[in-house]
């Protein structure tokens, strides 16, 4: 009996080892810099390349300070970059008018890196998004297509003078 007991330890052990091995690998980051700080987030959704399998984090959201009329510096991680992606933000005129852009779609293997800088002299920065696409095209009524996100990384911006 006490053979028994160690054998069924000894497999129990060995199968909580295996399936801690099997575990998802941690998902890619996104780091934003502004105004000597740094923040690294982890996706706030996230799918397989087919838009399958998803999951979402609504805590992976970060905040970092970016001045108005100052550039939000992005860097993402390898396997980000390895499937196209693009930056998509909202900022607002010093005016109060809200205004959303979005950066280039940058091909798979292109860039790491890249540098928001607002196209209006004392916008102000409300939010960041960094989006990565998805192998799956979704035709729409209008005939176009759409490419959506598989994954997305948020930074809202904290704006306090």
């Amino acid at each position: 009996m006490l053979v028994l007991r160690r054998w069924t330890l000894v497999l129990v052990a060995g199968v909580g080892l295996l399936a801690a091995s099997c575990s998802a690998p941690p998902r890619p980051e996104v780091s934003f810099f502004a105004n000597n700080r740094t923040v690294a987030v982890g996706p706030t959704q996230f799918c397989d390349e087919n838009l399958e399998n998803c999951g979402a984090d609504p805590q992976a959201e970060a905040v970092l300070r970016v001045p108005a009329g100052k550039p939000l510096q992005i860097s993402v991680a390898k396997e980000i970059a390895a499937a196209p992606w693009q930056v998509v933000f909202r900022y607002r005129l010093p005016g109060g008018e809200r205004v959303d852009g979005r950066s280039e779609v940058f091909r798979p293997g292109e860039q790491l890196a890249y540098s928001l800088r607002l196209p209006e002299a004392g916008a102000q920065l409300e939010t960041a998004e960094i989006h990565q696409f998805g192998a799956v095209m979704l035709q729409r009524p209008d005939g176009g297509v759409d490419f959506p996100a598989r994954a997305t990384w948020v930074l809202s911006v904290d704006d306090r003078s």
